[in-house]
């Protein structure tokens, strides 16, 4: 098979992505473009600053808590690639108007909503929004800033907004928790939804539609095997690793993902175009986001989870810590997006995935029976700073390496590898952390030698609905309680190890895998003879 002659020779950049004599405005697209992952990033974080505030109020336990994050996540990885492409083929604006208005619909259902069951719908339709605003917003911010210098600048600012929503949204959805009104969260995503309809109206919009076509078998295979692998992953730490349907589950997805492979190799008009990864930089650093956000992700929610479910810490307080977490990304987006001239990525993604690996460490020794939420500063500033330096550096290097007729695709590609490390740290995580404090609950519990009236009810509620649930009813014998937090501490500490050990693997590949580029610019466009073995037959 041959690939398309516009990937193959990226002089053959196709058509301009704006018609002739049209008005191109630069600073209302740019604005749209800002706000779409600023409103996005509200929504993602969200599930993870209310967790506590969340199973209390629907006495969720721990795989329904999971899904609440989960059921968001899933559908940004899914959709992500096809929303590129629909962008690419019938113009990124429609797209911007669409996911706009899901963002809306889930805000409102998250607002109403009477059970667990309809926060995961909400969550779902904000999760569709946002899947199909981050790549829409990132090839639209490629599409009208045309020199790498600039361009370099406007994606390390589109970075900064994408933190800066998950930066001061904690706070102020801990506030609103405090009150007594948790979905006033919410009803801030359909306010953002509103006032981003709004600034699209005067963006300019922009396509690529040489060579793109929509593939329908691959996205079909992709959505339905990453589903079942995520369902499998999220129910086995609940109903057991060695239960038929969790086999079975597994089978389906490592059939389906296969598949779907499979089908972006012999189609003409992939999804994912598999040759992107034959570039070294694009592949190396599209390996790294996945685990690095991985453990990013897996050190943030159990943070949320830990402060807000095991201790039940005041909600503005997790909010706070999500600020020093997230807050360096946009603080310092000006300063990174400098770096990246003088300063090869490989050094930047390495040091801020060192920091990150750092800042999970530190958590491990944490004590679940110490109630100072303060010590989660020093850990939270090591993983703020470095997520500070990974993100706008992984951006950079996706969307610079690819032509510009791609430019949709590579951004597409570039929040698919991110929201796929995302998705699974808070899916792992729990599943690590739930599934071994599970296990640690009964046998602690019997040796309490509790009397027979108090030992039924509690190992009642153990079995029905793990450790989560006997650290949640306040009227269980003290004892109880002590134990169950104690191993759903153990649960997380092993989960901040596993982030600990994601952050540090990708910090490696990283400096091994981008060494002998360090002498290259740190901003360049893809040449023809770079991606001439593209077009070789595969």
């Amino acid at each position: 098979m041959t690939y398309p002659n516009q990937l193959a020779n990226p002089s053959n950049q196709g058509p301009e992505p704006y018609p002739p004599g049209t008005q191109v405005r630069v600073g209302a697209t740019l604005t749209a473009a800002f706000a779409a992952p600023f409103v996005s990033s509200i929504a993602n974080v969200i599930p993870g600053s209310l967790n506590g505030v969340l199973q209390q109020h629907f006495h969720a336990h721990a795989s329904q808590l999971t899904w609440i994050t989960a059921a968001f996540l899933i559908p940004v990885v899914v959709f992500e690639l096809t929303f590129g492409a629909i962008g690419d083929i019938f113009g990124r604006k429609r797209l911007m108007y669409l996911g706009s208005l899901l963002l809306l619909a889930g805000s409102v259902a998250s607002v109403l909503a009477p059970t667990v069951e309809v926060m995961w719908l909400g969550a779902a339709l904000n999760g569709l929004g946002a899947g199909a605003l981050y790549p829409t917003s990132l090839a639209m911010v490629a599409a009208v800033v045309h020199t790498p210098v600039q361009r370099t600048r406007a994606i390390a600012a589109w970075a900064g907004f994408l933190s800066l929503g998950g930066a001061i949204c904690p706070i102020i959805a801990g506030a609103f928790a405090n009150a007594g009104w948790w979905q006033g969260g919410y009803v801030l995503i359909a306010v953002g939804a509103v006032i981003t309809l709004a600034l699209v109206i005067r963006a300019t919009d922009s396509s690529a539609p040489m060579g793109r076509k929509l593939d329908l078998p691959g996205q079909v295979t992709f959505a339905v095997g990453l589903t079942v692998a995520l369902w499998a992953t999220v129910q086995g730490s609940e109903v057991g690793w060695s239960q038929p349907e969790i086999i079975i589950g597994y089978l389906v997805a490592a059939v389906l993902l296969a598949s779907f492979i499979i089908i972006e190799l012999r189609t003409p008009s992939p999804l994912l175009h598999l040759g992107m990864f034959r570039i070294r930089s694009f592949s190396i650093v599209g390996i790294v986001t996945v685990i690095g956000t991985f453990g990013f992700l897996i050190y943030c929610f159990s943070t949320s989870v830990w402060l807000g479910v095991l201790q039940h810490q005041n909600a503005v307080y997790i909010g706070v810590i999500w600020l020093v977490m997230q807050g360096p990304s946009f603080v310092f987006a000006p300063v990174v997006g400098r770096l990246l001239h003088s300063v090869s990525p490989r050094w930047l993604l390495s040091l801020g995935f060192a920091l990150i690996a750092v800042g999970a460490f530190i958590a491990v020794g944490f004590d679940p029976h110490d109630f100072d939420w303060t010590k989660f500063f020093l850990p939270g500033a090591f993983i703020g700073i470095g997520w500070a330096l990974t993100i706008a550096s992984i951006s950079e290097v996706s969307v610079n390496t690819v032509p510009k007729s791609l430019a949709g695709m590579g951004s597409a590609t570039t929040n698919l590898v991110r929201d796929l490390g995302f998705a699974l740290g808070p899916v792992i995580g729990s599943a690590i952390a739930f599934g071994t404090a599970n296990s640690q609950l009964i046998p602690a519990l019997g040796a309490l030698n509790l009397p027979a009236e108090q030992a039924g009810p509690v190992l009642g509620i153990a079995q029905a609905g793990g450790a989560i649930a006997v650290n949640s009813v306040p009227t269980l014998p003290a004892g109880a309680h002590e134990v169950a937090l104690t191993v759903l501490g153990s649960g997380f500490q092993l989960a901040f190890l596993i982030g600990a050990t994601a952050a540090a693997v990708a910090a490696v590949v990283t400096l091994i895998g981008l060494a002998g580029m360090d002498n290259q610019p740190a901003v360049e466009e893809v040449t023809a003879q770079d991606l001439e073995p593209l077009a070789d037959p595969v």
